[in-house]
């Protein structure tokens, strides 16, 4: 479960899509009480910045529509609260983009 703190547009498509299908497991989660992968880090560095999430789903959108996929899949944006900004790293955007670039996928990083 990864949500990446790097510019979709340098994401191949396996890591922009994947990642979109885990922002909404995570929006899930956080807006229903869902109980898996609750207490997964990447969950809980999310939890009280769902403002900041629905931007990252936006941008992801974004990239997807640009690139001619079919995103149909809304959050509902009154759920959309607390901090607008993601402050809290797993990993800094330096390691991340070190991460994709060892898996010689197609990331532009």
């Amino acid at each position: 479960m990864r949500i990446w703190d790097i510019s979709p547009k340098k994401l191949c498509r396996n890591h922009l899509l994947g990642e979109h299908r885990e922002l909404h497991a995570i929006w899930a989660i956080l807006t229903k009480n869902k109980k898996g992968y609750s207490r997964h880090p990447e969950t809980l560095r999310w939890k009280g910045k769902l403002a900041a999430l629905y931007s990252r789903h936006k941008m992801l959108a974004g990239e997807m529509n640009r690139r001619g996929y079919n995103h149909h899949s809304k959050l509902d944006y009154i759920l959309a609260v607390g901090i607008t900004k993601q402050s809290v790293f797993l990993d800094s955007r330096k390691k991340q983009k070190e991460i994709l670039r060892n898996k010689n996928c197609g990331c532009r990083v």
